[in-house]
Protein backbone atom coordinates (compact mmCIF):
# COMPACT_ATOMS: atom_id res chain seq x y z
CA UNK A 1 0.00 0.00 0.00
CA UNK A 2 1.24 3.09 -1.12
CA UNK A 3 1.00 6.29 1.47
CA UNK A 4 1.30 9.86 0.00
CA UNK A 5 1.96 13.19 2.11
CA UNK A 6 -0.34 15.94 2.02
CA UNK A 7 2.42 18.33 2.20
CA UNK A 8 3.16 18.51 -1.00
CA UNK A 9 -0.17 19.53 -1.86
CA UNK A 10 -0.57 21.59 0.40
CA UNK A 11 2.62 23.47 -0.68
CA UNK A 12 0.99 23.71 -3.73
CA UNK A 13 -2.17 25.18 -3.32
CA UNK A 14 -0.34 27.68 -1.23
CA UNK A 15 2.14 28.40 -4.01
CA UNK A 16 -0.31 28.89 -6.30
CA UNK A 17 -1.83 31.63 -4.30
CA UNK A 18 0.75 33.58 -3.39
CA UNK A 19 1.34 33.69 -7.65
CA UNK A 20 -1.93 35.48 -7.65
CA UNK A 21 -1.71 37.92 -4.64
CA UNK A 22 -0.62 41.34 -5.60
CA UNK A 23 -0.13 45.09 -4.66
CA UNK A 24 -2.66 47.22 -6.06
CA UNK A 25 -3.72 50.76 -4.96
CA UNK A 26 -6.75 53.08 -4.62
CA UNK A 27 -7.81 54.88 -7.89
CA UNK A 28 -10.75 56.48 -6.80
CA UNK A 29 -10.69 59.96 -4.54
CA UNK A 30 -12.72 57.64 -1.75
CA UNK A 31 -13.38 54.07 -0.96
CA UNK A 32 -15.38 51.68 0.96
CA UNK A 33 -13.72 49.34 2.70
CA UNK A 34 -16.30 46.72 3.34
CA UNK A 35 -16.67 43.53 5.58
CA UNK A 36 -17.37 41.14 2.49
CA UNK A 37 -17.33 40.96 -1.17
CA UNK A 38 -20.60 43.52 -2.18
CA UNK A 39 -22.48 46.48 -1.66
CA UNK A 40 -24.83 44.69 1.08
CA UNK A 41 -21.73 44.54 3.43
CA UNK A 42 -21.10 47.12 5.87
CA UNK A 43 -18.28 49.95 5.59
CA UNK A 44 -15.48 49.37 7.89
CA UNK A 45 -13.91 52.33 6.88
CA UNK A 46 -12.97 54.78 4.20
CA UNK A 47 -9.25 54.85 2.34
CA UNK A 48 -8.29 57.68 0.15
CA UNK A 49 -6.40 57.72 -3.26
CA UNK A 50 -3.19 55.97 -3.49
CA UNK A 51 -3.30 53.95 -0.25
CA UNK A 52 -1.87 50.49 -0.78
CA UNK A 53 -3.26 47.43 -0.44
CA UNK A 54 -1.69 43.88 -0.91
CA UNK A 55 -4.56 41.02 -2.55
CA UNK A 56 -5.26 38.10 -0.46
CA UNK A 57 -8.66 36.78 -2.27
CA UNK A 58 -10.07 37.87 -5.58
CA UNK A 59 -13.79 36.85 -5.36
CA UNK A 60 -15.62 38.21 -8.76
CA UNK A 61 -15.44 41.61 -8.75
CA UNK A 62 -14.36 41.83 -5.07
CA UNK A 63 -10.29 42.16 -3.58
CA UNK A 64 -10.16 40.72 -0.12
CA UNK A 65 -7.08 42.57 0.92
CA UNK A 66 -4.47 43.18 3.85
CA UNK A 67 -2.85 47.12 4.33
CA UNK A 68 -0.02 48.06 5.80
CA UNK A 69 -0.86 47.55 9.21
CA UNK A 70 -2.03 44.40 8.97
CA UNK A 71 -6.53 45.32 8.55
CA UNK A 72 -8.24 43.65 6.24
CA UNK A 73 -11.22 44.20 4.12
CA UNK A 74 -13.07 44.31 0.88
CA UNK A 75 -12.70 46.52 -2.37
CA UNK A 76 -14.78 46.72 -5.49
CA UNK A 77 -11.80 46.38 -8.36
CA UNK A 78 -13.40 49.53 -10.16
CA UNK A 79 -12.08 51.34 -7.17
CA UNK A 80 -8.21 50.17 -7.78
CA UNK A 81 -5.36 49.78 -10.13
CA UNK A 82 -2.17 49.18 -11.02
CA UNK A 83 -0.52 51.80 -9.62
CA UNK A 84 3.67 52.75 -7.99
CA UNK A 85 2.69 53.72 -4.20
CA UNK A 86 3.76 54.16 -0.94
CA UNK A 87 2.19 54.75 2.48
CA UNK A 88 3.81 56.43 5.82
CA UNK A 89 4.64 54.36 8.30
CA UNK A 90 6.49 56.70 10.64
CA UNK A 91 4.89 58.40 13.19
CA UNK A 92 5.88 62.09 11.68
CA UNK A 93 7.78 61.92 8.33
CA UNK A 94 9.73 65.00 6.83
CA UNK A 95 9.20 65.03 3.24
CA UNK A 96 11.85 67.09 1.89
CA UNK A 97 12.81 69.14 -1.33
CA UNK A 98 15.42 66.47 -3.04
CA UNK A 99 16.89 63.08 -2.10
CA UNK A 100 18.53 63.43 1.02
CA UNK A 101 18.59 65.24 4.33
CA UNK A 102 20.77 68.05 3.18
CA UNK A 103 17.52 69.23 1.36
CA UNK A 104 14.92 71.51 3.43
CA UNK A 105 11.70 70.20 4.39
CA UNK A 106 8.57 71.10 3.05
CA UNK A 107 6.00 69.61 5.16
CA UNK A 108 6.11 66.64 7.65
CA UNK A 109 3.05 63.74 7.75
CA UNK A 110 1.41 61.93 10.15
CA UNK A 111 1.33 57.96 10.00
CA UNK A 112 -0.94 56.26 7.42
CA UNK A 113 -0.60 59.02 4.56
CA UNK A 114 -0.61 57.42 1.00
CA UNK A 115 1.35 58.93 -2.44
CA UNK A 116 2.37 58.17 -5.42
CA UNK A 117 6.03 57.50 -6.17
CA UNK A 118 7.52 59.22 -8.92
CA UNK A 119 11.15 58.18 -9.05
CA UNK A 120 13.72 56.67 -6.84
CA UNK A 121 17.27 57.87 -6.14
CA UNK A 122 20.00 55.60 -3.62
CA UNK A 123 17.11 55.20 -0.71
CA UNK A 124 14.75 58.57 -1.50
CA UNK A 125 11.55 58.16 -2.89
CA UNK A 126 10.02 61.10 -4.63
CA UNK A 127 6.43 61.23 -4.16
CA UNK A 128 3.18 62.98 -4.73
CA UNK A 129 -0.09 63.25 -2.78
CA UNK A 130 -3.60 63.40 -4.40
CA UNK A 131 -3.52 67.22 -3.60
CA UNK A 132 -0.57 67.39 -5.73
CA UNK A 133 2.06 67.88 -3.29
CA UNK A 134 5.30 66.76 -4.10
CA UNK A 135 8.48 65.73 -2.66
CA UNK A 136 11.11 63.36 -1.04
CA UNK A 137 11.03 60.84 1.68
CA UNK A 138 13.52 57.94 2.69
CA UNK A 139 12.55 54.45 1.77
CA UNK A 140 12.96 53.64 5.84
CA UNK A 141 9.56 55.97 6.33
CA UNK A 142 6.98 53.61 4.08
CA UNK A 143 5.34 50.60 3.61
Amino acid sequence: MKVYSAIPIMLMVICANLVHAERLAVSANVANVRSGPGTEYDILWKVEKYHPIFVIEKSNSWYHFRDFEGDTGWLHNSLVSKINTIITNGEVNNIRSGPGTQFNILFTVEKGIPFKVLTRKEGWIHIEHADGDKGWIHASLVW
